[in-house]
C-alpha cells in the first residue's frame, strides 16, 4: 500500500497540468483484442537514470509515472499492462517526459514564472487528491523526502509545462467555424452519405453442421418468433423482443443494426428492405440456414451530410489533429538545440 501511495500521488501531481493532457493520446500505443487480458507487472522504480537531458537526470521514478498516465488501466490489473504493448508503452513514456523536461527548460530559458497566489491554491487543491493526511504524508515522505520546498518545486515546474504549452500548442491548435467549413468545402467525398436503411433484427440461428432435426427445431424456433414479432408496435417492444430471443450479437443492442449501406446487407435481406416502409416488420427472411426478421426504422437517401451537423465533431477532429502536429513540431524543434541521451 505504501508504494501504490506513491504512484498515485505521482500521477496526480503530473495531472495538475491541464495543457499536457491533450499530448498524453500521441504517444498513447493501439492496443488489440489479444493483449487485453495478459498483462505483465511494472518493475517498481529505484531511481534508476533512464535518461539525460542537457544533463539534468531523469529516472525510472518519472517513467513508471507516465506509464501509469497513458495506461491508468495498470492499477486496475495489479500494476500491469499488456504484454503485448508494455514495450510501446514504456517507448512512449519515455518520449513524453522527455518532452516534458525540454518544455521545462524552456520555460526557464524564456525566464517564466508563476505568481504565489497562483502557487498557493495550486499546492491547496493538490492536497485535496489524497484521501487522508496519512496518505500524504507518505507521499511527501516517499517522493519529497519530507520537503514542502520539493513539493512546491514540483508543483511550479508543472504549472511551467503547463504555461508553454498553451502558449506554443493550445493557443494556436484552435480551429474556427471558417477553418472547418473550409476543410469541409474541400474534401465533399467525406461527408458524402450512401443510401443506407435503419434496421434492427430477430436472428434464429441453427448451430454449425446442424442435423435436420436442430434445422427443424430452428425452423419452430424462427416462425414463433416472427409473430412475435409481428405483434410489436414501436422500436422500443421490437427491441425489448430482440434482447429475450434473438440469437446474433445484436440482442444486446435491441437488435438495432443502425444505418447499414446496400454494400453490407446480404442481398436476401436487401431484396426485402428495398420494398418495406419504415416501421414495417418482414416476414421471414432466410440467409443460408439462419432465419432474420428485420423492422425497418428509417431509409436514408444517398447525399450529402449537412455542414451544422457534423461542425463541433468536425471541430474537435481538426484540433485535435493540429494539438499532435504543434506538440511534434515543438518536440522537434526543442530537440535539435538539446543534448538528449537514454541510459
Amino acid at each position: 500500500m505504501k508504494r501504490q501511495y506513491s504512484i498515485i500521488a505521482a500521477v496526480l501531481l503530473a495531472g495538475i497540468a491541464t495543457a499536457r493532457a491533450q499530448l498524453v493520446a500521441s504517444h498513447v500505443p493501439t492496443a488489440n483484442s489479444q493483449s487485453a487480458f495478459a498483462t505483465t507487472p511494472l518493475q517498481q522504480p529505484n531511481g534508476k537514470p533512464v535518461a539525460k537531458v542537457n544533463g539534468t537526470i531523469l529516472t525510472d521514478r518519472d517513467l513508471l509515472r507516465e506509464m501509469y498516465t497513458i495506461f491508468p488501466y495498470a492499477r486496475q490489473h495489479n500494476g500491469g499492462v499488456p504484454k503485448a504493448m508494455e514495450t510501446d508503452i514504456r517507448r512512449g513514456a519515455l518520449k513524453m517526459i522527455e518532452f516534458e523536461e525540454l518544455v521545462y527548460q524552456e520555460a526557464v530559458r524564456r525566464k517564466m514564472t508563476v505568481a504565489p497566489a497562483r502557487m498557493q491554491q495550486a499546492e491547496l487543491e493538490f492536497r485535496k487528491q489524497f484521501q487522508s493526511p496519512d496518505d500524504y504524508q507518505e507521499f511527501m515522505k516517499e517522493e519529497c523526502h519530507g520537503s514542502r520546498q520539493v513539493l512546491r518545486e514540483k508543483i511550479r515546474r508543472s504549472l511551467l509545462i503547463d504555461d508553454l504549452l498553451k502558449i506554443e500548442v493550445a493557443n494556436k491548435s484552435t480551429v474556427s467555424v471558417t477553418e472547418a467549413k473550409a476543410y469541409f468545402d474541400k474534401n465533399p467525398d467525406r461527408f458524402r452519405i450512401a443510401e443506407s436503411w435503419a434496421i434492427q433484427t430477430i436472428s434464429v440461428l441453427p448451430p454449425a453442421n446442424a442435423s435436420p432435426e436442430q434445422l427443424k427445431e430452428a425452423q419452430k424456433r424462427a416462425d414463433a418468433a416472427v409473430k412475435q414479432a409481428k405483434a410489436t408496435k414501436n422500436y422500443e417492444e421490437f427491441g425489448v423482443l430482440a434482447e429475450k430471443i434473438s440469437e446474433d450479437d445484436w440482442r444486446v443492442m435491441m437488435g438495432d443494426r443502425k444505418a447499414i449501406d446496400r454494400s453490407k446487407l446480404p442481398p436476401e435481406v436487401m431484396k426485402v428492405v428495398e420494398g418495406m416502409k419504415p416501421g414495417e416488420t418482414s416476414d421471414l427472411i432466410q440467409v443460408g440456414q439462419a432465419y432474420t426478421i428485420v423492422r425497418l426504422n428509417a431509409h436514408i437517401p444517398a447525399g450529402m451530410q449537412k455542414f451544422e451537423a457534423v461542425k463541433a465533431p468536425l471541430r474537435a477532429e481538426l484540433q485535435r489533429r493540429k494539438t499532435e502536429q504543434l506538440r511534434a513540431g515543438l518536440d522537434q524543434q526543442l530537440r535539435k538545440k538539446a543534448r538528449v541521451e537514454e541510459l
